[in-house]
């Protein structure tokens, strides 16, 4: 409608409270479905894959952050306490629909198969790294299984989503882009430029924001005012739904809901998933300079990967048996692999400066030189790289 047929004579104020955006939840903590909500179609085989990748992430984590304190690593990043909305919506998509994530969404991945080897291969950033040892830890990324390549500054992949949602409207091809992000990225103008383009152009995208809480250190309470952040999508003429983050059926029933308004209408849609970061924000913050422990409690309490857990047994799919079998296998995966991509060789130094230009420019190889005579020079300050480096 156009905004100038709407007329009125009185001057009327519209509060900032007139939108507040429900909850959909399906499981209780229990395990039991609430009476009267809408359950996915899930049959075992899924079911059972969506909880594999939730407990593989856990135990992916609580392993890999050991081995940052360990000095094995420089940096990791949790999704603790987060894993129904990472596994949750990538469950909800066909395999062929792109994922731009942010940084904690390494259960998507695995959800879709990317293999131990291949994240440890990217974590240690050895001659196996999909992105030849260039990013940080965690910047995972996989042409085959459509997954952009993780970047760092913030709220970058929400416009470029958009764009790429664009491109699939145009091939017709009836797939659709996902974009993750925090609450604290929909801060950025990246955001509210990206909901408007994906608005006006109608693209298939859904933006999945996690409001886990904080935005590293800064609670909700102090980054904005209104009622989280659905509801932002309408003042843009989308659809949203705010959804159970903890609830792992409610996150696959929503994101499949979007999908079919995004794939069938080209509808962008906002999903704003309510979760908690029980983790610190990466292996840099100390989370308990700002939030205390009966805080962390109340939310540990409503453990998403015990929710899916207590919903299996009682559809009799699961046992404890089983638990503690996955546990330990896993366990052994993730210790095996590390192993291995610790011991593989590095990355040449010749490959920092290949796959943007045809051939590499004369700066840029003056640069390379530069840096091997300075690793030649200080060869103890860089133990891993002086062995590809010629002496001579």
């Amino acid at each position: 409608m156009d905004i100038q047929e709407r007329v009125t004579h009185t001057p009327d104020f519209t509060p900032g409270n007139a939108l507040q955006i429900p909850i959909y939840r399906v499981l209780q903590q229990d395990g039991s479905v609430i009476p009267g909500a809408v359950v996915p179609d899930l049959d075992e085989a899924q079911a059972l894959k969506i909880y594999h990748a939730m407990v593989f992430t856990r135990v992916l984590d609580e392993r890999m952050l050991a081995a940052q304190r360990q000095g094995r690593l420089s940096f990791y990043l949790q999704s603790t306490g987060e894993e129904a909305t990472t596994v949750g919506f990538a469950a909800a998509l066909d395999d062929a629909d792109m994922i731009m994530a942010q940084y904690r969404e390494q259960g998507a991945l695995a959800y879709r198969g990317f293999t131990v080897e291949e994240f440890m291969n990217q974590l240690f950033g050895n001659d196996q790294d999909y992105g030849k040892g260039r990013q940080m830890p965690i910047h995972y990324g996989s042409r085959e299984l459509h997954y952009m390549t993780i970047s760092s500054p913030l709220a970058t992949q929400i416009p470029q989503a958009a764009g790429y949602a664009y491109g699939q409207k145009l091939a017709g091809n009836k797939h659709c882009t996902v974009t993750v992000f925090g609450e604290g990225a929909a801060s950025e103008g990246d955001f509210h430029g990206a909901l408007n383009m994906a608005a006006v152009l109608k693209v298939p995208v859904i933006f999945l924001c996690r409001n886990n809480g904080y935005a590293i250190s800064t609670p909700s309470s102090e980054q904005f005012a209104g009622d989280g952040i659905a509801p932002r999508a309408v003042g843009y003429g989308m659809q949203s739904i705010r959804v159970d983050g903890n609830d792992v059926l409610a996150v696959c029933k929503a994101m499949q809901e979007a999908r079919k308004l995004a794939v069938e209408q080209n509808e962008p849609v906002l999903v704003e998933a309510m979760s908690y970061r029980l983790a610190a924000h990466s292996s840099s913050d100390d989370p308990s300079g700002y939030r205390n422990k009966a805080e962390e409690d109340k939310w540990r309490a409503k453990d998403p990967i015990l929710r899916m857990k207590n919903w299996l047994l009682a559809q009799n799919w699961w046992d404890e048996a089983r638990e503690k079998q996955l546990l330990e296998e896993l366990r052994k995966q993730v210790l095996a692999a590390m192993k291995l991509a610790q011991q593989r060789p590095t990355v040449r130094l010749e490959d920092l400066i290949t796959d943007v230009y045809d051939e590499p420019p004369a700066l840029l190889r003056q640069q390379l030189e530069s840096l091997k005579a300075h690793i030649r020079k200080y060869p103890a300050a860089y133990p891993k790289s002086a062995g590809g480096v010629d002496h001579g």
